[in-house]
């Protein structure tokens, strides 16, 4: 397992992927507690709405990623990042639009996790989440924890 540092202000990866029709680069935290991981159902009025997800969001423009994962958790879930690392980098297409996921795993973070947004929460362990339904851009995430932790 990659050590968490108290803060990494680098992409997941150093080769960046670039993007072409409506984009949308996302900050994703893997957050880890007890050999689980907490998902976020997605709002059905969402793209990919119903599915679970590892909680994040938009990369806003002149930020970083480290940023916009501790904002967006921070507004998300209502907790604040203590330690993270860089996990991997997924690009992946959708009809209507390309996503690249910046995936951190947060380790340590303060605060009890709520859906300050309404959306549902779960802890799950590493096992349980081939069984879930997550848009397809997760998969390989889901795939890559399962080699890693299991």
């Amino acid at each position: 397992m990659a050590k968490a540092t108290k803060h990494n202000t680098e992409s997941a990866q150093a080769d960046s992927v670039v993007l072409t029709k409506a984009q949308l680069h996302v900050a994703v935290g893997v957050i880890i507690r007890e050999n689980q991981v907490l998902l976020s159902l997605r709002s059905k009025k969402q793209h990919q709405g119903g599915k679970w997800e590892f909680p994040g969001g938009k990369v806003e423009a002149n930020e970083t990623v480290y940023h916009a994962l501790t904002r967006e958790l921070k507004e998300e879930l209502a907790i604040t990042v203590v330690a993270a690392s860089p996990f991997m980098q997924q690009a992946y297409s959708y009809p209507e639009r390309d996503v690249l996921l910046d995936i951190y795993l947060v380790t340590d973070f303060s605060g009890q996790p709520e859906g300050l947004e309404g959306q549902p929460l779960q802890w799950v362990s590493f096992e349980q989440l081939s069984s879930l339904n997550f848009p397809e851009a997760n998969l390989a995430i889901v795939e890559k924890l399962q080699q890693q932790f299991l």
